[in-house]
């Protein structure tokens, strides 16, 4: 009967602060992934003849300054107009945010859904395909009433679709804008729900299908794996089926070395040369930003905690070698840890079980890890403004996150202090 591609989050042109702090980062690759997937969106739409594309919110990323990403947007959605493709979008808490899309001229086939209240799409060619779009734009960034109580009700004899820009009941890493629940939209009896917001794709529920397309390009490391839209197809009867297109062009990944039953740290390189080619063939080929974690007890702990530089250097120096230009090694964790703990109780007479006693003290102590973070204080506020905020932050206050410390730093210390841990 139709088709229509499902897309959201698209962060046109977002900064990606940061980057250039890490060695060897493709910058301008990264830079440009977000216009690639957009090209690749349109793409798609052209060659799988689709009738029309729905933007589930967050086109663009907040307040940009330079109206050139605005004319790229226009003119590749421009490409869809020439065949006939017509747009419905939404603006989503970063839309809301920018001036300037305020003033940006879209073209007739591109219809952005009042943020005034909820409408429906007036489109002339949804009308005779018999397709009503239903949805209403953020008018402010931070939206956080239940705006789908207000979305109009079903038309009778067509096929139904809310466009929504939300998180539903919540989500981990996300602002709890426009929040509802499941069954809040159930009872629209819409045909299907297009949601954006969340950057994780996943179907939400399936009778009737509730959409999460998730983004179409991971812009950092906590955006892993293939990203893109879904390509919705409906036959004669109403009968729904939904395809995910990966539009991405450069994918963020982690990949996990199991060092448990090494002996040495070159027996470690070896499982990352060999867990690196599994991740590469799996992403077919396209370029990859890594996280590397190694975890397991292992006896080549020692050597790997006495000096971490040393051999994250030397996990990158392999990834190098074994695919050239197409892996960057984001970070290196190295998160292993002795075959056999070492006793305080069995060192009672030495420098080293003194340590070990204090550690284990102040792991349990809340006060003494409180007194620590303020012996720290002149430290913290030498650091960097990048050490104490993103996903990593170092933060001093937080119990958990010193016992962590400890936790790293424990066998880097005791690894040089003895002799044939």
């Amino acid at each position: 009967m139709f088709r229509f591609l499902h897309a959201a989050d698209i962060h046109l042109d977002s900064p990606l602060r940061g980057l250039e702090q890490y060695e060897g980062a493709p910058v301008d690759e990264i830079r440009t992934a977000t216009r690639r997937a957009l090209v690749n969106l349109v793409d798609l739409a052209l060659q799988r003849e689709v009738d029309f594309v729905v933007i589930a919110g967050d086109l663009y990323d907040g307040d940009w300054k330079d109206h050139n990403t605005g004319l790229f947007f226009v003119s590749q959605i421009g490409r869809l107009r020439e065949a006939s493709i017509p747009v419905v979008m939404i603006s989503g808490n970063h839309d809301a945010a920018n001036r300037m899309t305020k003033a940006l001229q879209l073209p007739d086939h591109v219809e952005l859904l009042s943020h005034r209240k909820a409408s429906t799409a007036g489109n002339k060619q949804l009308r005779e395909l018999g397709v009503a779009i239903h949805g209403r734009s953020f008018a402010r960034s931070a939206e956080t009433d239940n705006m789908v109580r207000d979305y109009p009700s079903r038309i009778d004899g067509m096929f139904n679709i809310g466009l929504l820009h939300t998180s539903l009941t919540g989500a981990e890493g996300h602002e709890p804008y426009a929040p509802c629940s499941i069954d809040e939209l159930r009872q629209k009896q819409y045909d299907y729900w297009a949601l954006g917001h969340v950057h994780t794709r996943e179907v939400k529920c399936e009778d009737p299908p509730i959409v999460f397309c998730g983004n179409v390009q991971g812009r950092h490391i906590r955006e892993t794996g293939a990203k893109g839209c879904y390509l919705v197809s409906v036959d004669q009867r109403g009968g729904v089926e939904w395809e995910f297109q990966p539009l991405d062009v450069f994918r963020w990944d982690l990949c996990q070395v199991a060092a448990d039953d090494a002996d040495r740290p070159e027996q470690v390189l070896d499982r990352f040369k060999t867990a690196l080619a599994d991740r590469m063939a799996m992403h077919d080929g396209l370029p990859l930003a890594v996280r590397v974690v190694v975890t397991g007890r292992t006896n080549a702990h020692p050597e790997l905690a006495a000096d971490p530089l040393n051999w994250s250097n030397q996990i990158r120096a392999a990834a190098i070698e074994q695919a050239g230009g197409r892996v960057w090694i984001e970070k290196v964790k190295l998160r292993t840890s002795t075959v056999r703990d070492l006793d305080p109780e069995a060192m009672a007479d030495g420098p080293v079980g003194e340590l070990l006693r204090y550690m284990t003290e102040l792991r349990g102590d809340d006060r003494q890890l409180a007194e620590l973070a303020e012996g720290l204080s002149d430290l913290r506020r030498k650091l960097p403004d990048d050490l104490l905020r993103g996903e990593e932050a170092l933060n001093f206050s937080d119990p958990d996150c010193l016992r962590q410390w400890l936790d790293e730093v424990q066998p880097l210390v005791t690894s040089r202090l003895v002799k044939g841990v």
